[in-house]
């Protein structure tokens, strides 16, 4: 039976890599893989999946509104889908995330998704929870803080490079980022979860 997967983690834990390794690993067999990616980062590459390692593959890129099913289906109607590949899986719509359900319970194809798990205020992404509530199967992916410490949470610097706790949900430039544990993040963020 097939299976829904969420690999999640903090920033630049490898995420995307390990995507592009395992869809590597699926071709290479000779196996017929869709790979997806959030709109959101079209412009930053252009429908593709990216490592910071310097590795890349295109992916179709989403927006909230897409029936990820539908387009699924179609392909899989017009060459076997062995695997389904889903980066930045946190911008996926809630009703996207059952949609990929289906696609496991249904089409019977694997769907492998790969993303963060929680934003810069310590909140979890509304597709993040939704995967963490429906996924089959979780996984987390590890780095670590300064510190040496796992990280657990994200960082955000506005572009003068002071802390920022507030701010839309969703920003794409990845350098504004750093990964900490979630000792250090409170310091940095001045304690902004203590009730």
């Amino acid at each position: 039976m097939a299976k829904l997967y969420f690999s999640y983690s903090t920033m630049n834990a490898g995420k995307s890599t390990l995507l592009l390794q395992a869809a590597h690993n699926y071709r290479e067999q000779g196996m017929h893989t869709l790979t997806f990616t959030s709109a959101l980062h079209q412009d930053l590459h252009d429908g593709q999946v990216s490592s910071r390692l310097g590795i890349s593959s295109p992916a179709i890129a989403f927006h909230a509104g897409d029936d990820l099913f539908a387009t699924i289906e179609r392909s899989h109607r017009g060459q076997k889908v062995d695997c389904v590949f889903v980066d930045e899986a946190q911008f996926l719509a809630p009703e996207q995330v059952w949609q990929l359900a289906r696609v496991a319970d249904r089409l019977g194809i694997p769907v492998l998704c790969y993303g963060l798990r929680t934003d810069f205020r310590g909140e979890l992404f509304p597709g993040s929870a939704v995967l963490l509530a429906i996924a089959d199967s979780l996984r987390e992916v590890r780095t670590i803080c300064h510190c040496g410490s796992k990280a657990t949470m994200v960082l955000r610097r506005d572009p003068t490079g002071a802390v920022t706790t507030t701010g839309a949900q969703i920003a794409v430039e990845k350098s504004m980022y750093v990964s900490l544990c979630r000792r250090h993040w409170e310091e940095q963020t001045g304690h902004l979860h203590r009730r």
